[in-house]
């Protein structure tokens, strides 16, 4: 078992642990005997997860001794570094603020996104002449840093609205944090169908034809959209059923637009599929597990986290990313699809703060505002990667 997978299994008890903590504590706590021992099972799974981080921490020192470099050069190890500062972040918001159920969230979407990651080439390969930089380990830790704290937020924030919004009525709220619930399940999804795929060594071959030119493009799930004339080489795969439309530019395009469709169906199924288990919607279903939430507390913890993320992310996805892009493509901008939404992001915090402070945006305006810029943050990471090419498409 190498260290990424141990660090995912003692992240994974942890939340296993907090899970029982809280059903525990959601029972109410009747005497001294039980308020001990679940004193006892949040010091352990707080432990478990110290364990975990520090294992992602030596998995990352030894992928850099290996190659030479920071290992935040393309998709699976930026993602990766991604999933390991939203644990940091949990660690030091658990021991301010002592909020257990921060744990029952951050836990699972950090294993998420580790998943998310992992789908991702995970060979050591020599960097391009534009990451050949200082700057690489500058700009692009600081600013899964600074997303990692920002999506601290979301945690907090997706908890407040599910304590404090009613689940007995189907009202406009309730739809919106089913939407959330089902974001959840299409990540998921994305982890299954590529873990299952990749375990049947599934992989197939188009060719197609640009400008003269012959290329090739392999697939490791079926092909629901293929590149534009393209032609099926391998045996026994199938072919694809529909073309990629042509606004969609870049030699990855039609393989992402594959993987995102295939995302989204199969996290269709399975939150279809828990809606028939549990009986009613999936927030309804946690709501219970939260009742004794701090709502005042969790909306403390959502500001604070954008206040302490915001300059973070700024600093490293737009300062240190200009002063980078001039040094290697002698522009500070370039409306490339990653900066773009970079902007889109520091924006939107920025009226965040603004909201909070000047207007009094607090509770569940709050609350909404940390999940809908946690959703522009997992736009930029995944919509971005799989289906826009840009200058910053290394994965």
């Amino acid at each position: 078992m190498d260290l990424l997978s141990l660090s995912s299994g003692l992240l994974y008890a942890a939340f296993v642990i907090y899970l029982i903590a809280v059903i525990f504590f959601a029972a109410t706590i009747k005497d001294k005997q039980q308020t001990k021992q679940f004193t006892l099972m949040n010091k352990l799974a707080i432990a478990t997860t110290i364990l975990g981080f520090i294992s992602q921490a030596c998995y990352f020192i030894t992928r850099w001794m290996a190659s030479g470099h920071a290992p935040v050069s393309n998709m699976f190890e930026f993602v990766t570094f991604f999933g390991m500062m939203l644990v940091l972040a949990f660690i030091i918001l658990y021991f301010i603020y002592r909020i257990e159920l921060l744990g029952l969230f951050a836990l699972p979407i950090a294993l998420l996104i580790i998943g998310y990651a992992s789908m991702y080439p995970k060979e050591i390969s020599p960097l391009v002449p534009s990451l050949k930089s200082h700057w690489l380990y500058i700009h692009v830790t600081t600013v899964a840093l600074g997303e990692a704290i920002l999506a601290a937020s979301f945690v907090a924030g997706i908890i407040y609205l599910i304590h404090q919004i009613d689940q007995s009525k189907n009202t406009k709220q309730t739809r919106w944090l089913e939407i959330i619930m089902y974001s959840i399940c299409a990540t998921l999804g994305f982890v299954l169908i590529t873990t299952v795929f990749s375990a049947m060594d599934y992989n197939a071959t188009f060719s197609y034809v640009v400008d003269e030119e012959e290329f090739t493009l392999e697939y490791q799930l079926p092909a629901l959209f293929g590149p534009d004339n393209g032609e099926l080489t391998s045996e026994d795969r199938m072919d694809a059923i529909f073309t990629t439309p042509g606004w969609m530019h870049g030699a990855e395009a039609p393989r992402k637009l594959n993987t995102l469709v295939w995302s989204l169906s199969v996290g269709l199924l399975l939150y279809l599929l828990a809606r028939v288990i549990l009986r009613k919607r999936l927030a309804a279903a946690i709501q219970p597990l939260l009742k004794k939430a701090n709502p005042e507390l969790l909306d403390e913890v959502c500001y604070r986290a954008v206040a302490i993320g915001f300059p973070v992310f700024s600093l490293g996805g737009l300062i240190f990313a200009a002063i980078w892009a001039q040094e290697a493509w002698n522009r500070y901008w370039g409306w490339d699809p990653k900066e773009v939404w970079a902007l889109v992001t520091f924006f939107f915090y920025a009226i965040f703060l603004h909201l909070r402070l000047s207007r009094g945006w607090h509770g569940e305006k709050s609350a909404w505002l940390a999940v809908i810029g946690f959703a522009i943050i997992m736009f930029n990471l995944i919509v971005v990667n799989l289906v826009l090419a840009g200058l910053h498409s290394y994965a």
